[in-house]
């Protein structure tokens, strides 16, 4: 178990932080806040429930932003009473925490992320593998039980992952999913994955519990205390661009040239492999849409 620290004590940061100590993913965890009162008040809130729920995390709050310094993974959450940071001030805490922390692997826990992981990626010169935004995923749970409730199941033995840009640009890879074990359109109807699909949008952004959950699945995955491949806001790959633009480049889907929603395969140096599922023709069109600028 490593170091993390969280940037900013709002709502997502506390949750962030109480679902990271349950999990017990890490050694310590950080909450880091300009208002370094309610930090530190919200670290000992949760601090204080440890002997109830079972962890161990060494947990605290700060006030400085130097206070990343040491940590292994940094979440930028959400500001106390302010929520999530938007446009340059966004950016700004990005190119700190990147100063601060230069060898953190970075997770943007907030709906609002994409546009800030394509900038710090394209303008600030993060690695792509260092640099992911796990909103994505809790879209994705939030699909699951949908698909549960559809077949009067259970969310835990659906397994998918989504694709794109939400709220508009949102692409099921149908053909990949299952229950338990089953492929999950023997067990689905056409025009019910159809409703699905019409109300996914309305998922849109997932609520401070639900966007928490995700950040931790993320961590968790980094950490290696799971082997989940996870649907996570990723940059393009340039290098991969490259290749594909070769008069021989084999088929297959279409290279990103903009950030969007992918399944990723995480380990301690980041992204590790994106894998791109099957997807029908109609899949295919809205994918290349959704990532095509």
């Amino acid at each position: 178990m490593r170091e993390v620290a969280i940037i900013g004590a709002g709502e997502l940061g506390g949750a962030t932080m109480h679902e990271l100590a349950r999990r017990n993913v890490a050694r310590s965890i950080t909450l880091i806040d300009e208002q370094g009162s309610a930090a530190v008040g919200k670290a000992l809130d949760i601090a204080q429930a440890a002997p109830v729920e079972g962890f161990a995390t060494q947990l605290s709050g700060r006030s400085d932003v130097s206070s990343a310094s040491g940590a292994d993974v940094v979440v930028i959450a959400d500001r106390f009473g302010g929520g999530e940071w938007q446009g340059e001030e966004a950016l700004a805490v990005l190119k700190r925490v990147c100063q601060m922390a230069s060898r953190a692997l970075i997770v943007c826990a907030g709906a609002t992320s994409v546009t800030l992981i394509d900038r710090g990626v394209r303008e600030l010169k993060v690695p792509r593998a260092r640099l992911v935004g796990s909103a994505p995923e809790a879209l994705a749970s939030g699909v699951r039980a949908l698909v549960a409730l559809a077949i009067d199941g259970t969310a835990r033995d659906v397994a998918l992952t989504v694709l794109g840009l939400p709220p508009a640009r949102i692409v099921i890879p149908w053909r990949d999913a299952t229950v338990a074990g089953f492929a999950l359109t023997r067990c689905l109807a056409e025009p019910v994955r159809r409703q699905i699909d019409a109300r996914v949008a309305l998922l849109w952004p997932p609520g401070p519990l639900a966007l928490s959950a995700a950040a931790s699945a993320v961590v968790a995955a980094i950490e290696g205390r799971s082997r989940r491949i996870v649907s996570c806001f990723v940059a393009p790959d340039s290098s991969v661009s490259e290749r594909a633009r070769r008069p021989n480049a084999p088929a297959t889907l279409a290279t990103p040239t903009r950030t969007a929603a992918m399944p990723v395969r995480l380990g301690p140096s980041g992204v590790v492999e994106t894998v791109l599922p099957a997807l029908s023709v109609a899949e295919r069109v809205a994918w290349e849409n959704a990532v095509s600028l």
